[in-house]
């Protein structure tokens, strides 16, 4: 509670709220009064998330913003938010990029634009409920119902192939979550009657079902990371999803995933933790090699830029792993980074896609000639996806590889490889778009980004670049919380 409101619950119901007002707005002869609403809804959405930042305790690593009341009695089920340093900034994230997604659809959504900008709205808040939630009933609920709205982003406004794509993405993402609900079942009974996640993190388990109980999670969370090689649904999703559906599900969506590694796995696992730590090094560092070099090979830019998320977020659960302070804030700072970066990157896509309606790498060149600020912003964004210096991508990865490097040089050096590959497939991939003479006709008619682009496209260019000068403000977040979770699990540590 702050200035006597439940922030929390404003940051996960209002979005919600907001959703159903614009979906009362009907078809689309009122699609002007549903995207005005849609908008009013994202900037309050945003605005109200502020103040956790502002009245953030830095010095402490408990939950604040604590809100909670019975909900279920009979099974012990409460109405339990919170929010410490790791989960408060995903959820201004989330809200950022809502904005970022109500703008960005702004003209592009021509048909059901009360649905489209209604799902936005409904998933922001539900995500927010994803990363308030301390009750692990609570937390299910969300994390399954988030699920529904994304389905039908890529089930009605996706590509050729949507209905394909949209099945894929939530049968992978139910099925692993089964497995979840099984865990938090066993903690249930274990713990005594308790779904207080915060119960769990003090709850004595055996080795065998830390074991188990840790593979539960990982099926849960890895494939919403995704980590080879349960991720294949991804460059299906991303492929077929509309513009503003890439954006949310690259920006947030694989965050919630890595999320639950930090929040579930490894505070209620810790012994399973340090056990399986090889296991999961191993795989991350897979998706950080082996994808890349996936990546290196892909024709279609949406493709190309999904390979390289599951090659970027390699680096996250490589960095949780590794169990030191620079590894786990690394891996936070390049999930915060990653959500700048590929989210822009899938937005100018989208802004060629939107013109031209290919994303076929072969399709452009020479785009530079007609098309001067998008290839200047494309050009930075492509630029961090590499991990330069200056650059909000440079910040994570360089952490994260200092960090591995502590633990085993082998480990930094094949994680410092991402380097080497991110810059090969994308600036590779910018090159043929961007430079040289104009390819074809498609390319030699192309108008440059207006108005609404170069204001998306601005503030997310100033927040890869004030983020890769100074992360300062945002690493100062999570320190005291990384830090009670390493001695957390320094103390269970076999």
């Amino acid at each position: 509670m702050i200035f006597g409101y439940p922030l929390l619950s404003v940051a996960i119901w209002l979005p919600i709220v907001f959703g159903l007002l614009v979906l009362a707005t009907g078809n689309d002869r009122n699609a002007p009064l549903a995207r005005i609403i849609a908008l009013v809804g994202a900037v309050l959405g945003l605005l109200v998330t502020l103040p956790l930042y502002t009245g953030f305790d830095r010095m402490t690593s408990a939950m604040q913003f604590v809100e909670m009341k019975e909900w279920i009695r009979h099974f012990n089920i409460h109405y339990h938010l919170g929010v410490d340093g790791i989960s408060m900034l995903f959820i201004l994230l989330n809200s950022f990029f809502t904005l970022i997604v109500v703008i960005a659809g702004w003209q592009v959504i021509e048909k059901r634009v009360a649905q489209y900008m209604a799902a936005f709205l409904v998933m922001s808040g539900l995500i927010n409920g994803v990363f308030a939630s301390l009750d692990a009933m609570l937390f299910y609920v969300f994390w399954e119902a988030m699920l529904i709205p994304m389905f039908l982003i890529i089930g009605v406004w996706g590509g050729p192939n949507r209905v394909y794509a949209a099945l894929k993405f939530f049968l992978y993402t139910l099925l692993g979550s089964l497995l979840m609900l099984v865990a938090f079942l066993y903690l249930y009974l274990h713990s005594g009657g308790s779904f207080s996640i915060l119960d769990y993190h003090q709850l004595p388990i055996p080795m065998d079902a830390q074991i188990l109980i840790f593979i539960a999670f990982f099926f849960a969370f890895a494939v919403k990371v995704p980590m080879f090689p349960v991720h294949t649904w991804l460059p299906d999703a991303h492929v077929e999803a509309p513009t503003g559906g890439s954006v949310v599900l690259a920006a947030i969506m694989l965050k919630v995933g890595a999320y639950g590694f930090i929040r579930f796995s490894m505070p209620i696992a810790p012994d399973a933790s340090h056990e399986l730590a090889g296991v999961m090094i191993a795989l991350s560092l897979i998706a950080v090699v082996y994808i890349g070099l996936v990546a290196l090979t892909q024709a279609d830019m949406k493709k190309l830029i999904a390979y390289s998320s599951i090659s970027h977020m390699g680096f996250v659960t490589l960095g949780f792993f590794i169990f030191n302070a620079y590894g786990m804030e690394g891996a936070l700072l390049q999930m915060i980074s990653h959500g700048f970066v590929a989210g822009a990157l899938f937005l100018c896509i989208g802004v060629m896609y939107d013109r031209v309606h290919s994303r076929q790498i072969v399709d452009y060149g020479g785009v530079v000639n007609t098309m001067p600020i998008f290839a200047a912003f494309f050009m930075l964004f492509a630029m961090a996806n590499s991990g330069l210096p200056g650059t909000s991508g440079f910040v994570g990865e360089f952490m994260v590889i200092m960090g591995a490097v502590k633990v085993n040089f082998w480990y930094g050096f094949a994680a410092a490889s991402t380097l080497v590959f991110g810059a090969a497939y994308t600036l590779w991939m910018y090159k043929r778009v961007v430079f040289g003479a104009v390819a074809n006709d498609h390319v030699k008619h192309l108008h440059d980004i207006g108005a609404r682009e170069i204001l998306v496209m601005s503030v997310l260019a100033i927040s890869v670049l004030v983020m890769g000068l100074y992360p300062l403000p945002l690493s100062e977040i999570m320190h005291a919380s990384v830090n009670d979770l390493l001695v957390h699990l320094a103390r269970s540590k076999i």
